[in-house]
C-alpha cells in the first residue's frame, strides 16, 4: 500500500472504541486478579453479590440479574457447590425450581471478595476527582447510548452501592 493512501485511512487519533477496549480489558485483567487473589473470579463475585443484594426466586431470576445464560450459571454454580459456597434445592411448591443460597462460606467469600473490590475501587478512583468521575459516568452512559446500549444499564449496576 503506498503511504499516501495509508495516510488516508489513518485517523488523526485513536479511535475512542479502541482506547475504551483497551483499557476496559486491562482493568478487567487487573480486577480479575485482585478477586483470584481472594480465591474468587468476576463470575462468582456477580453472583455472591447478587445473592447478597437481590431477592431471586430462582436461578433463572439469578441468570438474568447476573446477565448471563442460564447454562452458563448452572457451571459456575456447580463449581461453587463444589467449593461449598451455595447450595442449591428443589422448590417444596414447584420441584422445577431450584433455589439458590449462600452457605458459611459462600459468606466468608463475599466479604473477602467485596474487600477485594472495594480496595479495587478505590485504587481506580486515586488522583480522580468526584466531579471527574460524574463526568466518566455521564461520558459512558452517551458512548453506551450512541450504540444502542443505553438502556437502563448492565443487571449488576448499582448492586455495589446496595450491599452491606
Amino acid at each position: 500500500m503506498e503511504s499516501g493512501i495509508v495516510d488516508a485511512v489513518r485517523p488523526a487519533r485513536t479511535p475512542i472504541g479502541l482506547r475504551l477496549s483497551q483499557v476496559a480489558r486491562a482493568m478487567s485483567r487487573a480486577f480479575d486478579d485482585a478477586l483470584a487473589a481472594e480465591g474468587g473470579s468476576l463470575p462468582v463475585w456477580l453472583i455472591v453479590l447478587t445473592l447478597k443484594t437481590r431477592s431471586v426466586a430462582s436461578q433463572r431470576e439469578l441468570a438474568e440479574a447476573v446477565g448471563i445464560r442460564e447454562a452458563t450459571l448452572t457451571h459456575h454454580l456447580t463449581a461453587m457447590e463444589n467449593a461449598r459456597l451455595v447450595t442449591r434445592r428443589r422448590d417444596d411448591s414447584n420441584r422445577r425450581i431450584q433455589l439458590v443460597e449462600l452457605t458459611a462460606a459462600g459468606e466468608e467469600a463475599f466479604v473477602r471478595m467485596s474487600r477485594a473490590a472495594t480496595s479495587f475501587d478505590q485504587r481506580l478512583r486515586t488522583g480522580i476527582t468526584a466531579a471527574q468521575i460524574d463526568e466518566l459516568e455521564a461520558i459512558l452512559r452517551q458512548l453506551a447510548a450512541n450504540v444502542g446500549a443505553g438502556g437502563s444499564g448492565p443487571p449488576w449496576q448499582g448492586l455495589a452501592e446496595r450491599s452491606s
